[in-house]
């Protein structure tokens, strides 16, 4: 790249995105936009990250090459995504590519918007346990983007104003009373989706603007893992 280029070219990308199942693509996404899927694999066990990704990787790489990767920064649960996003880095470094994150939740959106009308605004929810959700509200930036209007954040469901915007995401599964999301709602990360965002946020970035592909993770709340404390000490039964 160089300081009078303004125009990015094709691009292959290797998607990786750990914030539910474990999900690997290698998509190519041309100058003129689109993206084709060369191919793909994916785990739907949310517990399973450590051991099934690098099979994942192994089986859609197949010893082809790309130009960069695409990892989804959550927010999620500590684990998995601290899985999905190391295996990113190393990979990038291993080939000499960049790494670019987006957030679950833009990805998700951009989903979503693609099936609503122009204008339209969606407030996406996943599941973040403990009672509670992550969510964002989004409104189309272009046709492969998105602009956050709030979040991300983490809540309880019950707090939660939909008023004005079309529920998405699989945390509105969760709870139905609660959450009536749209009909065809994503239930996980499409990696074609996300690298179509990043293909849009780089094009951005070459033209000149200050654009979101930092790979800091979207934890929102501390892990649930607790230093070991003093040990408390036996009280004896009472007589």
């Amino acid at each position: 790249m160089t300081g009078s280029r303004t125009t990015l070219g094709p691009v292959r990308i290797l998607c990786i995105d750990t914030s539910g199942g474990s999900a690997v693509a290698l998509v190519d996404v041309p100058e003129e936009g689109g993206t084709t899927v060369l191919s793909a694999a994916s785990g739907e066990d949310p517990r399973r990250h450590a051991e099934s990704l690098s099979p994942l990787v192994a089986e859609v790489l197949g010893g082809g090459t790309f130009d960069a990767v695409a990892v989804g920064t959550g927010p999620a649960p500590f684990t998995g995504l601290r899985v999905g996003l190391v295996t990113a880095q190393v990979l990038a470094r291993g080939r000499g590519v960049p790494v670019h994150g987006v957030s679950t939740l833009d990805v998700l959106a951009r989903q979503g918007l693609d099936g609503l009308p122009a204008g339209e605004e969606v407030l996406v929810v996943t599941d973040a346990r403990r009672k509670e959700v992550y969510w964002g509200r989004y409104v189309a930036d272009g046709p492969d983007d998105v602009r956050r209007l709030a979040g991300p954040a983490v809540a309880a469901p019950a707090t939660l104003d939909p008023a004005g915007a079309t529920v998405l995401g699989p945390g509105a599964a969760r709870y139905p009373e609660l959450l009536v999301a749209a009909p065809g709602t994503p239930a996980s990360v499409d990696p074609a989706v996300l690298a179509r965002v990043v293909r849009a946020r780089l094009a951005r970035r070459v033209a000149g603007a200050e654009v979101e592909l930092g790979t800091e993770p979207l934890y929102l709340r501390r892990p649930d893992v607790h230093p070991a404390g003093t040990p408390k000490r036996a009280t004896a039964p009472a007589p």
